[in-house]
């Protein structure tokens, strides 16, 4: 390992304890350095968006220049553009900012998840055709049950769909699998975390 691969080991296992026994140790000094340090990340994080943001207005301004997708491109700029106006002339709850959450973000929000409730059905059911089991079943029968529950039907709510059994398997078998699924990331990054603190992984070094 070069001088340079040391000093950052040192410096990322160093952070790391300090955070780590800021939050264990009850002494007032590792609290003030565990939150210095989570302030220099947050600060960092923030540098890393904006540098994103930049390399993002960067290549769409070349596709403008070339006219490939330059519609798309030149719209995607002017709706970042005006969102970052909003959001220096308006307060987070100010009505500007309101007005582009409710008028603009939050439907297309609501469109993309249609979307992906009725995409997801479809290739259930392409699936279902193709490899038949009964897992692929299970799944559908249990989607058409939640998208029966919770649709706005033209003849009206199905009673027990909507007030048994949707609730039932959102706050059950739904649930449930919601909370493996966060305890298994919760896993991974504490392995990670104790790699890193271990000097087993190196992701800072460029490699």
């Amino acid at each position: 390992m070069t001088v340079r691969g040391v000093f950052s080991t040192s410096i990322a296992i160093a952070s790391g304890l300090i955070v780590l026994l800021g939050a264990l140790v009850p002494l007032e000094m590792l609290a003030n350095l565990r939150t210095e340090l989570l302030q220099w990340a947050v600060l960092i994080a923030g540098f890393a968006v904006l540098v994103g943001i930049i390399n993002l207005l960067a290549v769409h301004l070349a596709k403008i220049r070339a006219k490939k997708g330059s519609g798309y491109s030149l719209l995607l700029i002017v709706s970042l553009l005006a969102s970052l106006v909003v959001a220096i002339l308006s307060t987070p709850q100010g009505t500007g900012s309101r007005l582009l959450f409710d008028g603009i973000i939050l439907p297309v929000e609501a469109t993309l998840m249609a979307l992906i409730s009725v995409s997801l059905l479809y290739a259930s059911m392409r699936l279902l055709r193709h490899r038949a089991g009964l897992l692929s079943i299970v799944f559908i029968a249990t989607a058409v049950i939640l998208l029966l529950g919770a649709a706005p039907l033209p003849f009206g709510e199905i009673g027990p769909l909507h007030y048994i059994v949707s609730p039932f398997i959102e706050q059950v078998p739904a649930a449930a699998g919601a909370r493996g699924i966060l305890i298994g990331v919760a896993l991974g990054a504490l392995t990670t975390g104790l790699r890193i603190l271990f000097g087993a992984d190196r992701p800072y070094g460029g490699k």
